[in-house]
């Protein structure tokens, strides 16, 4: 991801059906957005990424190395406009590139328990889920259970 990207990136991560299944559901600002950019991309533990598919920008991804040994959480999302396909497309390069040109470990995702989309995502891409943090997200409203899951690079080589 470049400065070039910025806008793309902020215009989907805005976009009422990615933003309804984040942490951060307000609209973020151009400013917000290239302040946590300019940091993010400053941070040697993280790895910010637009996938692309035939020279079309189609994706987001963002891989954060939390722990030693190489641990990371990963977040992602697809254009709101992308082809049927892309989310699994970009799931496949994006962990791909995570355990063989990054050299991690373990993957670590999670979903909003409404995410259904997300839980089978990560489910069909070879995660296991690993527990549920009850009533760990608030929205401002209500609660929600957040579902944890984690990926092991040996476990990935062996179905890939």
């Amino acid at each position: 991801m470049t400065h070039a990207d910025l806008e793309q990136v902020l215009a989907w991560r805005n976009h009422e059906e990615v933003r309804r299944y984040m942490y951060t559901q307000h609209e973020i600002s151009l400013v917000e957005h290239t302040r946590w950019f300019e940091r993010a991309s400053q941070d040697p533990s993280r790895h910010l990424l637009v996938f692309e598919s035939n020279a079309a920008p189609l994706g987001f991804i963002n891989l954060h190395q939390i722990a030693p040994g190489g641990v990371a959480d990963w977040g992602f999302y697809a254009a709101p406009d992308a082809p049927k396909g892309t989310g699994r497309q970009l799931g496949h390069a994006a962990i791909q590139y995570a355990f063989t040109q990054v050299g991690l470990h373990k993957l670590c995702g999670q979903a909003l328990a409404y995410n259904e989309r997300s839980i089978k995502f990560h489910l069909n891409h070879g995660f296991q889920q690993e527990g549920v943090l009850r009533d760990q997200h608030f929205d401002g409203q209500s609660y929600h259970d957040v579902v944890c899951f984690g990926l092991l690079a040996p476990e990935w080589q062996a179905n890939n």
